[in-house]
């Protein structure tokens, strides 16, 4: 069998010998028509690239289909990993402008040169897409670069990047082809004058005025980007508040945090009407609640109203795959559809739509499909705005503890009280722990801080097994570091801290 399948391949090189060798790059080892595959993943990103190495680790003969001809889907190309470059890149800009000066740094000028700063980005997300490529053939996964669509429950034909086509047959098929971006009525994304979070990465100048519309993570990690490098940035969001997960405390500060940046909020607001007719846009908008319109002229416009299930052309509807009224895919605890066979996971199904969530998903669902047991618990993922400072939380906000009618302590310790963050003239945030009254148990943990998002896992960990303020407030934590606010958190919130 493996003979006939070498010969096959061999035959079909020679017959496509006169094609590009980009042609030849695409198949060269992927599974044909006639191979079986014990696990076949449509969608390379997060979600996706996981399973699919994850089931080959567990021994499963395993194909990845991904359309984009670059692994890591929107979060490596065109999501998280350049969005983390250019935020780095335009906080290292800001602080050689504005805070060099405190710490004995002089500096004559400082100049953006956006050219270069978005060749490192891209640098970045080459070399990630590459070293994910080297990971599907050190644990010998096969690649399809392609669309790929159902013909039956357990055959996928995909339109190759060439043009050519092919079909992958496998026992389980699992659905990671995450999200998109979600459009607005009548507003048009042409990632020239209204971008997408797409475009915004790619512009090629500074402009002058941004304007963004919605204020969840996208749109105020973007606006905080170009805010840093010269654009008068404001946010324009239906809702009466920013990022409605979080916490309202921590919520309340951030925005503080933002609007001394410079960011400017219109808070329930809708946009009704957009001119693109002149040199650059015109907002027509008008109060959420009805109103009064008012205008509000801009160079560029980031469209950053949340995400969608990107489920379009996959063919579930042919193979009767059933979906929620957004689009989402429906599964099981073990994340199968409705289908025999048929597998669903990431940003298409229900649940947070980040990266690290899919990532889970991913491992947990291959692991049911191997006969082992999965898990992951969607109260226990963390959230992270990758802003300056940063917010991070994971668990539940003082809110959602309320409406439990549960009763709670609640401990917080500022970073104006610790001293590592004194001594790197960075103090700005908080680190807030709720915990249940009678038992001490965690319940959620939320920092604003530089940072955050690194030192959100402890209380992660927390949370999954369960532990007390005490437990953390006990441990050990070395000295000077951001991390000992944790602790303090944790002993305001069992007892007392000890630096304030």
């Amino acid at each position: 069998m493996a003979m006939a399948s070498l010969a096959r391949r061999k035959a079909y090189a020679v017959v496509s010998s006169s094609r590009s060798s980009l042609f030849l790059t695409t198949l060269r080892g992927f599974a044909s028509g006639s191979d079986e595959n014990d696990v076949v993943v449509i969608g390379g990103g997060p979600g996706g690239y996981v399973a699919a190495i994850k089931a080959s680790q567990l021994g499963l003969k395993t194909t990845c289909i991904e359309k984009r001809g670059t692994l890591g889907g929107t979060c490596l190309n065109v999501g998280c990993i350049p969005s983390k470059a250019l935020l780095h890149s335009s906080h290292m800009y800001h602080e050689a402008k504005h805070a060099f000066a405190n710490h004995g740094v002089k500096v004559s000028s400082v100049e953006v040169d956006l050219a270069a700063m978005m060749a490192q980005k891209d640098k970045a997300v080459s070399n990630l897409t590459k070293g994910i490529e080297g990971l599907f053939k050190k644990n010998k996964v096969n690649y399809v670069k392609g669309y790929g669509k159902f013909v039956s429950p357990s055959e996928v034909s995909v339109d190759t990047v060439d043009g050519g086509n092919t079909v992958v047959k496998g026992k389980h098929i699992i659905i990671a082809t995450g999200s998109d971006v979600k459009s607005l009525p009548g507003v048009t994304i042409d990632e020239k004058k209204i971008v997408s979070s797409t475009g915004a990465l790619a512009l090629t100048e500074i402009p002058k005025r941004l304007v963004v519309i919605g204020a969840g993570y996208i749109g105020l990690e973007m606006g905080s980007v170009w805010g840093r490098l010269g654009s008068e940035v404001t946010v324009v969001e239906f809702a009466s508040e920013i990022v409605p997960t979080m916490d309202a405390e921590i919520r309340k500060q951030f925005q503080r945090s933002l609007q001394k940046q410079g960011m400017k909020f219109q808070l329930k607001t809708k946009v009704v009407g957009v001119d693109t007719s002149g040199d650059g846009v015109k907002l027509t908008l008008e109060p959420a609640a009805g109103g009064d319109q008012t205008t509000l002229e801009t160079d560029v416009v980031l469209v950053s109203a949340g995400r969608t299930p990107f489920t379009a052309g996959l063919g579930l509807d042919k193979i009767g795959v059933e979906t929620d009224k957004i689009g989402r895919i429906l599964v099981n605890e073990r994340f199968a559809t409705n289908v025999s066979g048929v597998y669903a996971i990431g940003d298409v199904i229900p649940g947070p739509m980040l990266a690290h969530k899919a990532e889970e998903d991913g491992v947990a669902c291959v692991e049911y499909i191997a006969g082992k047991v999965g898990h992951v618990d969607y109260d226990k993922v963390p959230g992270v705005v990758y802003t300056t400072p940063e917010v991070a939380y994971v668990g539940k906000t003082e809110e959602q503890v309320k409406e439990l009618g549960v009763e709670y302590r609640v401990g917080k310790f500022p970073f104006m009280a610790n001293s590592r963050a004194k001594a790197i003239d960075n103090a700005d945030g908080l680190v807030k722990i709720l915990a249940e009254k009678e038992t001490d148990k965690i319940l959620g943990v939320h920092i604003m801080a530089p940072n955050a998002g690194e030192l959100i896992h402890e209380a992660a960990i927390a949370l999954q097994y369960d532990a007390s303020s005490e437990d953390i407030a006990r441990v050990c934590h070395a000295h000077p570091t951001m991390s000992e606010a944790v602790k303090e958190a944790a002993m305001a919130t069992y007892d007392k801290p000890i630096h304030i």
